[in-house]
C-alpha cells in the first residue's frame, strides 16, 4: 500500500467523475426545463440538421395550405359571380324565347330588347368588377396564375379563368345554305346525280374532325345524318338538322279526265305512293291530308304556311325526303303540274315530260361557345351549301330580338353563352376540389413531418427523468466519495507518530 500526500489520485479521479456527472446532470436539467432533447448542435449535430429540415418542410407545407386556401377563396368568389351571370343569362334566354313568338307586335319586341340590354349591362358590371385581393377574376386577365402549394420549388399549379365579359360570351353559329333547305328539282325521272349524293374522296371536317362517317360512294346526302355525326364526334359543337320547304300559292291541282298522277313520297322512314284521280281538283287541304295520311310510313309531313295559302313539306328530324311525280296519260283531258307548288321548280304535263321530282336535302345549323373551323374536300361544301373557314362567336352585344329570325339566333347565342358560363363554373369547381385535396394532403403531411421532427428534437420526459435521477444520485454519491478521498492522505499521519 503506497501512501502519498502530494498527489491524491482518489480525490482527483472522483472529482473528474463528479465534473462529468455534473455536466450530464446539467444537460438533463436543460432538457427537462426546455422540453427539447437537442438544445444546441453539440447535443446531436446530425439530429439538429435533420430536425431543422423537417421543421422547414412542415412550415412550408402549412404555408402551402394557406396559399391553396387563398386559391379556393378566389375560385369561390369567381364562381359566385358566375352564378349571378348565369341567372341573368337565363332571364335573357326566356325573354328572347318570348320575343321569338309572332304574337308579339313591334312595340312588345322593342320592350323585350330593352330588358335584354339592361340584363347585358348587369353582366358587364359583374364580370368587370369581380376580384380577389385587387386582382380581377372574370375580365380575361386572370390567366396562368400560379398557386405554390408544395414545400419545395416548382411545386405549383396554374389557374386560368376565361373572360365572362358580354363581348366574350356567345356562340359561333354556322348555317348551311343560309339556313334554308337545299332543294334540287327537275323534270324527268330522279337520278342520284353528284349534287344529291356523296362521292368517294369527299370529306367534311369540323374543328379537325371528320363528320361524314357512315357515308359510302353513291349514298344520298342527308343533313340529319351529318348533324348526328357532328353531335357524336365533334366536342363542343352541337348541330341540328331541319328540312322544310315551302311552295308558292297552292291554289288547286287539276288532273285531266282519264289521267292519274302518282306521287311517290320517299322519306327517312320509307316510301309510299299517293294517287290523284283523273277528272278531279285537289286543293291545299286535300293535298295535306293525302300526304299526312302516309306520314307514319314515310316520315314526311305537310302543313300550311302562316298565310294558309302555301304547302309546307317537312320531316321531324331534318332527314332527306323526295317527291317523285308521274303523270299516267290515258285520257283525253289535259294534266299539268307546277312543281313550284311543292317547293321545286319546273312544270310537267301529259303533253310533254310526264315525270318530275322535288328532292330536299335539308339544312344544318351548328353552334358552339367557341370558334368553329370548317374544311372540305371534293366539293362537298358546295353540295351542302357550307362555306369553309373559321367562324368566331357572335357575342351578347349582337343580340337582336326585334324579329322572329333574329330572336331564334339570339336563343342560339345565349345557349352558347350559358354553356360557356357552365363550363367555367365546372372548371372552378374542379379547381376547388383539387386545391382542397392538396390542403388535406399538406395538412396530413405536415402533421407527420412534425411527428418525425418531434421524435428527433423533443425530449422523452420519462426516459430523461430516469436519467436525471441517475445523474442526481451519482452526483450525491460522488460528493460523498470525494469527501472520503480527501480523508485518505491523513492516514499518513499515523506513520509519523
Amino acid at each position: 500500500m503506497a501512501l502519498r500526500i502530494n498527489y491524491n489520485f482518489q480525490a482527483e479521479f472522483t472529482h473528474v467523475n463528479i465534473v462529468k456527472t455534473e455536466r450530464n446532470l446539467n444537460t438533463s436539467l436543460e432538457r427537462l426545463a426546455t422540453g427539447y432533447r437537442i438544445n444546441s448542435a453539440k447535443d446531436d449535430a446530425a439530429g439538429l440538421f435533420i430536425a431543422d429540415q423537417l421543421n422547414l418542410v412542415a412550415k412550408a407545407l402549412e404555408q402551402g395550405s394557406r396559399n391553396a386556401q387563398d386559391g379556393i377563396s378566389a375560385a369561390q368568389i369567381a364562381e359566385a359571380s358566375l352564378s349571378q351571370i348565369y341567372e341573368k343569362l337565363t332571364d335573357m334566354y326566356t325573354k328572347a324565347e318570348q320575343a321569338a313568338t309572332d304574337t308579339n307586335d313591334a312595340l312588345a319586341r322593342e320592350a323585350l330588347q330593352t330588358d335584354i340590354e339592361k340584363l347585358r349591362d348587369a353582366i358587364l358590371k359583374i364580370s368587370s368588377t369581380a376580384e380577389f385581393n385587387g386582382i380581377k377574376l372574370l375580365d380575361g386577365t386572370f390567366t396562368n396564375k400560379v398557386i405554390h402549394f408544395g414545400a419545395r420549388a416548382n411545386q405549383t399549379l396554374s389557374i386560368s379563368i376565361s373572360s365572362a365579359l358580354p363581348q366574350d360570351l356567345g356562340a359561333a353559329i354556322v348555317k348551311s345554305n343560309s339556313g334554308n333547305s337545299i332543294v334540287h328539282s327537275g323534270t324527268g325521272a330522279f337520278t342520284a346525280a353528284d349534287i344529291h349524293q356523296y362521292n368517294s374522296g369527299e370529306d367534311l371536317t369540323i374543328n379537325g374532325t371528320t363528320v361524314l362517317q357512315g357515308f359510302t360512294d353513291g349514298d344520298l346526302l342527308d343533313a340529319a345524318k351529318i348533324a348526328k355525326n357532328i353531335n357524336e364526334n365533334v366536342k363542343g359543337v352541337s348541330a341540328t338538322a331541319k328540312n322544310e320547304i315551302e311552295g308558292v300559292d297552292f291554289g288547286n291541282v287539276s288532273v285531266g279526265t282519264g289521267d292519274t298522277v302518282d306521287i311517290n313520297i320517299v322519306g327517312p322512314n320509307g316510301n309510299a305512293t299517293i294517287t290523284l284521280a283523273g277528272g278531279q281538283g285537289y286543293d291545299l287541304t286535300s293535298m295535306i291530308n293525302l300526304i299526312n295520311g302516309q306520314s307514319n310510313t314515310t316520315g314526311v309531313y305537310a302543313k300550311t304556311d302562316s298565310t294558309g295559302n302555301k304547302l309546307v313539306l317537312y320531316t321531324q328530324d331534318g332527314g332527306t325526303f323526295r317527291l317523285e311525280f308521274t303523270i299516267n296519260n290515258t285520257g283525253a283531258g289535259a294534266t299539268s303540274i307546277d312543281l313550284a307548288k311543292f317547293g321545286g321548280s319546273g312544270t310537267i304535263s301529259d303533253a310533254g315530260t310526264t315525270n318530275g321530282y322535288v328532292h330536299a336535302i335539308g339544312t344544318i345549323t351548328m353552334e358552339s361557345s367557341d370558334k368553329v373551323t370548317i374544311a372540305a374536300t371534293g366539293g362537298i361544301d358546295g353540295d351542302l351549301g357550307i362555306t369553309t373557314g373559321t367562324y368566331n362567336i357572335t357575342s351578347l352585344q349582337a343580340i337582336d330580338v326585334t324579329s322572329n329570325t333574329s330572336a331564334e339566333d339570339a336563343l342560339r347565342i345565349l345557349n352558347g353563352a350559358i354553356k360557356k358560363v357552365d363550363t367555367l363554373r365546372s372548371a372552378l369547381g374542379s379547381i376547388q376540389i383539387n386545391l382542397q385535396a392538396i390542403i388535406d394532403n399538406n395538412d396530413f403531411a405536415a402533421v407527420q413531418t412534425r411527428e418525425a421532427e418531434s421524435r428527433i428534437r423533443n425530449v422523452d420526459f420519462a426516459k430523461e427523468m430516469s436519467n436525471f435521477t441517475k445523474q442526481q444520485t451519482l452526483m450525491q454519491s460522488g460528493m460523498a466519495m470525494l469527501a472520503q478521498a480527501n480523508q485518505l492522505p491523513q492516514l499518513v499521519l499515523q506513520l509519523l507518530r
